[in-house]
């Protein structure tokens, strides 16, 4: 017990000298000064990271050249033209698409809004971008816009477009690729394929609704294509809130973000 009395004092006296003899604030000061100087550091070298890597990203990104389409346009030709090189079979060059049921707002209008937002989305990260039209006034059929991405060796072909039905409760995105077995399709079916599996999980990922991915033979634009390509249908202009959603400026960069996103992830694979 006397011996625990002696520890204890002197504990005492000891603290009480030091006590006397320092300052307690520049103390504290210089701790808090190390440890501010630290963390800045350590923030400081998380955005050097975040800054190197982003980057990084836009060398490896110019790399590749992503062809938009914007579907549609804003007079429809009617003429026939092949479904495919040599084929018999024959559809309409190229339609003026569906209107909205609540904006009144053209098909062909919403797909070069929002492929506009997917241009800039693109270009910003480091992605050389050619479109097939920038305005309504044109006519250019689906199977010129194929050849136009063919001719410009575009590493992907993205063709946006929105749906439309008569039953009008249907909602959601859809994506569609060149089918698998086709006989005009087999060579850009693989990576097609691919690039909208990674699209679909991003789109999922910031809350679009999807409904899948979806084959398709008939499809002119599909069947002239030499290159890898995907469809993304935005939603259902038939659809009195998805319509006008999907002409908010805030859902088309949500969107277009998800696909850019997508497309981004794909390239890194390359």
């Amino acid at each position: 017990m006397k011996r625990y009395k002696i520890l204890v004092t002197s504990i005492i006296a000891i603290g009480l000298l030091l006590i006397g003899t320092s300052d307690p604030i520049r103390n504290i000061r210089k701790s808090t000064g190390f440890i501010n100087k630290g963390y800045k550091a350590n923030l400081q070298t998380d955005d050097n990271k975040k800054d190197g890597n982003v980057q990084k990203n836009s060398q490896i990104n110019e790399k590749f050249l992503i062809c938009i389409d914007p579907g549609h346009q804003e007079k429809g030709d009617s003429n026939l033209e092949p479904i495919a090189p040599g084929s018999p079979s024959k559809k309409p060059r190229v339609s003026s698409g569906a209107a909205g049921v609540a904006t009144k707002k053209p098909e062909y209008v919403l797909n070069l809004e929002a492929s506009t937002v997917l241009k800039h989305i693109l270009e910003g990260k480091g992605f050389k971008v050619v479109m097939t039209r920038d305005s309504h006034d044109v006519n250019i059929s689906n199977s010129e816009r194929a050849i136009f991405a063919n001719d410009k060796k575009a590493d992907m072909v993205v063709r946006i477009h929105a749906d439309s039905l008569n039953n009008p409760s249907k909602t959601g995105a859809s994506i569609l690729i060149p089918q698998k077995d086709g006989k005009y399709t087999k060579s850009i079916y693989e990576e097609s394929s691919v690039c909208a599996q990674i699209v679909e999980g991003k789109m999922r990922e910031g809350g679009v609704q999807v409904n899948g991915i979806f084959q398709r033979d008939d499809l002119t634009g599909f069947n002239w294509s030499k290159v890898p390509v995907v469809l993304v249908e935005m939603g259902f202009m038939s659809n009195y809130n998805e319509d006008r959603l999907m002409s908010s400026p805030e859902y088309q960069r949500k969107l277009m973000q998800t696909i850019a996103d997508g497309l981004e992830e794909y390239f890194m694979t390359k």
